[in-house]
C-alpha cells in the first residue's frame, strides 16, 4: 500500500517574504481593485439611470460592467487578504468556487464581447436595419445565451478537473487557483482531463476568434467606405476598445494556458495572470466610459445631482 493523503487545501505562492513587501501589495492591489470596482459601479449606475442610455449597445456595456466586478473580485481580494494576514492557504472548495467563478466570469465576458462585436456589425454595415435585429428582446435573449453559455463552459470544466483526487504536492505557483497550476499538482494522470479542457477551451477560443475576425472584416470594409473622415472615425471609435479588449483577453488566456508553471519565473507569471485577470477589468471602464461622451454626460448630471442641491441645479440647467 502506497501512502495516500488527501489534500484539503492548497498553498498559494507568496511573491515575497518581507513582511513590509507583503503590505505594499496588498495596498497596491487594494487601489487598484477599488478603482476597478468604482469605474464599473458607476457605469452601471450611469446608464441605469439615464434614459438616453436605455439603447442595445449600453444594455450590453451595463452587463460588461457587472461581469467586470464579478470577475476581479474572485481572485483579487483573496490575495490581497492574504496579503495582509501572511496566510496563503486555500480550502479545496474555496479553490474549486475560485475555479468555477473565474470561468464563469470570463467565458460569459468573452461570449458577450461577442455579441457587443455583432451589434456593431449590424450597426455599421447594415444601420437601416438596426432598430428591426436588435430589437430588446433579442437583446435581452443574447446576453441570458451569453450567461448560460459561461455557466455551462465553467460547469463543464470545473467538474472535470475536480473529479480527480489531489493527494501529491498542494503548493500552487499563482496568486490563485489557475487551471494549469491546479492540475499540475493533481497527483492522478491528468491526461485525459488536459486534453479535453484543451479541446474545449481551443475550440471555444478559435470560435471567438474566426467569428471576431469576420465580424471586423466586414466593420472596417463597412467603415473606409464612408467618404467623410470625421463618420469614419466615429464608427471606428465605437468597435475598436471592444477589439483590443476581446484581442487582449483571448491573447494573454491562451498564452497562459499553453504555457507551462515551470517554464516562467514567478514574477513572470504573475505579470501574465495579471494581463488577463486584471487588466481587463480596470482598463475597461477607461475604454468604454470616458472615451464615451454620452457616459460622460451622464456620469457628470449624475454626479451633480448627488452634490449639488435641486435648486442649484435648477438654476445651472
Amino acid at each position: 500500500m502506497v501512502n495516500f493523503t488527501l489534500i484539503t487545501e492548497f498553498l498559494l505562492v507568496q511573491y515575497s517574504s518581507i513582511r513590509e513587501i507583503q503590505v505594499l501589495h496588498a495596498v497596491l492591489f487594494l487601489m487598484i481593485y477599488l478603482a476597478a470596482l468604482m469605474g464599473n459601479l458607476l457605469t452601471i449606475t450611469a446608464i441605469a439611470t439615464d434614459p438616453h442610455l436605455h439603447s442595445p449597445m449600453y444594455f450590453f456595456l451595463s452587463n460588461l460592467s457587472f461581469l467586470d466586478v464579478g470577475f476581479i473580485s474572485v481572485t483579487l481580494p483573496k490575495f490581497i487578504v492574504n496579503s495582509l494576514t501572511g496566510i496563503q492557504s486555500i480550502s479545496l472548495l474555496g479553490c474549486m468556487a475560485q475555479i468555477f467563478l473565474f470561468i464563469f466570469f470570463g467565458s460569459t465576458e468573452i461570449a458577450l464581447l461577442l455579441t457587443m462585436s455583432y451589434d456593431r456589425f449590424v450597426a455599421i454595415c447594415h444601420p437601416l436595419h438596426y432598430g428591426v435585429t436588435m430589437t430588446p428582446a433579442r437583446c435581452l435573449w443574447a446576453t441570458a445565451g451569453s450567461w448560460l453559455s459561461g455557466f455551462i463552459y465553467a460547469t463543464i470544466h470545473t467538474g472535470n478537473m475536480f473529479r480527480l483526487p489531489f493527494s501529491g504536492s498542494n503548493e500552487i505557483h499563482q496568486y490563485f487557483c489557475d487551471i494549469p497550476d491546479v492540475l499540475k499538482v493533481a497527483s492522478s494522470d491528468v491526461l485525459n482531463t488536459e486534453f479535453i479542457l484543451i479541446v474545449a477551451g481551443s475550440g471555444f477560443s478559435l470560435f471567438c476568434l474566426v467569428f471576431l475576425f469576420v465580424s471586423y472584416a466586414r466593420i472596417f470594409s463597412s467603415v473606409f467606405k464612408i467618404p467623410s473622415v470625421e463618420g469614419r472615425y466615429k464608427a471606428l471609435s465605437t468597435c475598436a476598445p471592444q477589439l483590443i479588449i476581446l484581442l487582449l483577453f483571448l491573447l494573454s488566456a491562451i498564452f497562459a494556458s499553453l504555457k507551462a508553471p515551470s517554464d516562467a519565473s514567478t514574477i513572470q507569471n504573475l505579470l501574465v495572470a495579471m494581463s488577463y485577470t486584471i487588466l481587463p477589468p480596470f482598463i475597461n471602464p477607461i475604454i468604454y466610459s470616458l472615451r464615451n461622451q454620452r457616459i460622460k454626460v451622464a456620469l457628470t448630471r449624475m454626479i451633480k445631482q448627488i452634490i449639488l442641491p435641486k435648486n442649484e441645479m435648477s438654476i445651472l440647467e
